[in-house]
C-alpha cells in the first residue's frame, strides 16, 4: 500500500522544482508517477493528463487530486494537493513580500528573461512524450496540428476543438467496430 508521505513527497518535488506551471510539470509527474513509483501505466497517465486538462481548475491540482485519490482515496488526494501547492504558495508569498524591492533590479529582470525560453522548452517537451504515448503517427499528426492552428490562428474556442475531437473519436470508434 502506498504511504501518504510518499504521495506528499512526490508531489512536493513536482511542485517545488517546476518552473512554468502546469504543462511544464508533466515530465516531472510522469517520471515520478510512471517511471519511478509505477503507480500507473503510461496509458493511465495520458488519460489522467487529458482528464485534468478538461476539468475546471488548475491542471497540477487536478492531477494531484486524481492521482492521490486513486492511490489512497480522500486522504491521498489531500496529501498530493498539499504536497503540490505548498512550495509554490511559499514562493508566491515571498515574491509578493519582496517584489517591490526587486522589481526594478536589472539582475532579477535578466533572470526572468532567461527563464522564458526554458519555460517554453519545458512546455514543448511533454508534447512529444504525450504524442508518443497517445500513438500519434504521421498518418494522424494532422489532428493536433489542425487543432493548434484553429486555436492559434483563427481564435477557435479550445472547448469546441476538444468537443469536435471527442465527437470525431466516437464516430471513428463506431465506424471501426461496425466495419470489424
Amino acid at each position: 500500500m502506498v504511504k501518504y508521505c510518499d504521495i506528499f513527497w512526490s508531489f512536493f518535488k513536482v511542485g517545488t522544482f517546476t518552473v512554468g506551471g502546469g504543462y511544464a510539470m508533466i515530465p516531472l509527474m510522469q517520471r515520478e508517477l510512471v517511471d519511478r513509483h509505477h503507480w500507473m501505466s503510461e496509458e493511465e497517465f495520458l488519460d489522467e493528463v487529458a482528464l485534468s486538462q478538461s476539468m475546471p481548475g488548475v491542471f497540477a491540482v487536478n492531477m494531484a487530486t486524481m492521482t492521490g485519490y486513486r492511490l489512497r482515496k480522500g486522504w491521498g488526494a489531500a496529501a498530493a494537493i498539499v504536497g503540490n501547492v505548498l512550495m509554490p504558495i511559499v514562493f508566491i508569498l515571498l515574491l509578493a513580500f519582496f517584489f517591490r524591492a526587486f522589481r526594478t533590479n536589472i539582475y532579477v529582470e535578466r533572470i526572468f528573461m532567461g527563464l522564458r525560453p526554458a519555460v517554453v522548452a519545458l512546455i514543448a517537451a511533454p508534447v512529444f512524450t504525450l504524442a508518443k504515448s497517445a500513438h500519434v503517427t504521421w498518418g494522424n499528426v494532422w489532428i493536433p496540428v489542425v487543432s493548434a492552428l484553429l486555436i492559434w490562428l483563427f481564435g477557435v474556442n479550445p472547448v469546441l476543438v476538444v468537443l469536435a475531437a471527442a465527437l470525431g473519436g466516437l464516430l471513428y470508434g463506431k465506424l471501426k467496430t461496425h466495419n470489424s
